[in-house]
């Protein structure tokens, strides 16, 4: 009688304990996404991703980037203005936008390299979805760099 009493004590004391643990609580995160290729397939299961760790964690408890270099710009890259650019890819459908703005929407940053829009000929205003200008940086790896310096976590899905 007294290990079971013993038993449902400490049980009781560790519930709560386990109850958060279930729930997800994983406190404030700060990450960035790294994407730089072009299979339109692998982009959106990235996406995916980042809306499984929004789910997991909360908006409200997370800071996220993607940071879109190289080949990974095709992401946002409408299909019309791929004759006019340097990739083999432009996977900017319906459905892409729609995930790109769903993730926006809960506080998604999306960064896009100065240097690839440079080197592949992409024009900013013209070729890709839904980019403002403080969105691009001059660097995509040196973006990733610096995001981790100050206390991102690195995910390449």
């Amino acid at each position: 009688m007294k290990r079971l009493m013993l038993f449902l004590s400490v049980f009781l004391l560790a519930l709560p304990m386990a109850t958060t643990v279930l729930a997800g609580d994983y406190g404030k995160q700060k990450v960035v996404y790294h994407v730089n290729y072009d299979n339109p397939k692998q982009q959106a299961g990235a996406l995916r991703n980042i809306q499984n760790h929004i789910n997991a964690v909360g908006a409200e408890n997370v800071e996220l980037r993607v940071v879109l270099h190289g080949n990974g710009l095709s992401m946002l890259t409408y299909p019309e203005s791929l004759s006019k650019t340097k990739l083999k890819q432009a996977n900017a459908t319906d459905q892409m936008q729609a995930k790109v703005d769903g993730l926006k929407s809960q506080g998604v940053q999306f960064n896009v390299c100065a240097n690839t829009l440079k080197g592949k000929k992409i024009s900013r205003e013209d070729d890709l979805y839904n980019v403002d200008q403080d969105a691009i940086v001059p660097s995509g790896v040196a973006e990733l760099a610096h995001l981790q310096a100050q206390g991102f976590t690195y995910i390449k899905p």
